[in-house]
């Protein structure tokens, strides 16, 4: 499973980051969890509000913080 946090490096974004890293940590699920703050790529995905999360080309949420219940719900479907 691949992961990706699509956002310039601000504070909701590195929290975003943390959220899914620990969803990942209390599921076991094998994930990688990449931070994408290329401006075109985040665009390429239709994204216009950061922070943004994306699991498996899929984008789940854009422009709020997750909460881990909810990325965790999404990582164990």
């Amino acid at each position: 499973m691949k992961i990706e946090i699509l956002g310039t490096g601000c504070s909701k974004c590195n929290k975003t980051k943390e959220m899914a890293e620990k969803a990942v940590k209390e599921t076991g699920v094998d994930a990688e969890i990449v931070k994408v703050e290329d401006f075109d790529k985040i665009l390429g995905y239709g994204v216009m509000v950061t922070p943004a999360l994306v699991i498996d080309g899929d984008v789940k949420v854009a422009g709020k913080v997750p909460s881990v219940d909810d990325i965790k719900k999404w990582i164990k479907k």
